[in-house]
């Protein structure tokens, strides 16, 4: 692994996420306006205050899967990464350097989701707004790396999209979003265990009553996004058959 390499190309891909502002509007207002809907929707009822630490997990999550996995492919297709890969540079330093470049947009898009969540939506969070922070900023990182991992397998945008079935609906729906997780069924509580996504909504749920014992969480979901990158470097190919 060379830092250097990996920086380049972090900065490279940040260059192109900047020069493009329908990937900006995409990867920091649609998430704050999905959970403006939410909020909205449920403006009379206890529901958001029930679900609003879910959706700083769930539409971060979807939006940086979509946004990294198709770009990541157009780049393969276009012949960049084949180009990249005929220069000194590991698969590995690539694959780094568009985690990073996604995660410091994840950061921003964190950022903007959590604070209109609360400031603007009214949503209640009795723990750290800060840890709160962290890890809907480790969820959207978790988004970006299953992404990277996924246009490993993809030929097209349309084969992305095919893949959010497989890898996202399912966390979404055992995720606790729609059921506590300590409702649902043994065999779905034991698959729902394994999902990584369903951490970091148990994680946020549990800062916003105030408690702080999380750390097991953050870990797993850590180790899926770390497995998902090291397995993204690892299928890596110079360009789309």
């Amino acid at each position: 692994m060379k830092p250097t390499a990996t920086l380049a190309t972090a900065a490279r891909v940040l260059r192109q996420i900047l020069h493009d502002p329908r990937t900006i509007a995409l990867l920091v207002v649609v998430p704050s306006l999905l959970i403006g809907l939410m909020a909205w929707l449920f403006d009379t009822t206890p529901v958001f205050a029930q679900v609003g630490p879910a959706m700083l997990a769930l539409f971060p999550f979807i939006v940086m899967f979509l946004v990294t996995s198709i770009s990541t492919l157009r780049e393969r297709r276009s012949g960049t990464l084949e180009r990249l890969l005929t220069l000194p540079l590991r698969r590995l330093d690539i694959i780094l350097g568009y985690a990073l470049a996604f995660g410091v947009a994840a950061i921003v898009q964190a950022g903007v989701a959590v604070g209109f969540a609360i400031y603007v939506c009214g949503l209640d969070v009795e723990g750290s707004l800060w840890l709160l922070l962290g890890v809907a900023v480790l969820d959207a990182i978790l988004g970006t790396t299953l992404g990277l991992l996924a246009s490993a397998f993809a030929r097209t945008e349309f084969q992305v999209v095919q893949f959010m079935p497989a890898l996202v609906f399912p966390q979404v729906l055992l995720g606790g979003v729609f059921l506590p997780r300590d409702q649902l069924p043994d065999v779905l509580r034991s698959i729902s265990d394994w999902l990584p996504l369903s951490h970091a909504i148990d994680a946020l749920n549990a800062i916003a009553r105030g408690t702080e014992d999380i750390g097991g969480d953050l870990l797993i979901v850590a180790a899926f996004a770390l497995g998902a990158v090291l397995l993204g470097a690892l299928t890596l190919r110079r360009r789309t058959p």
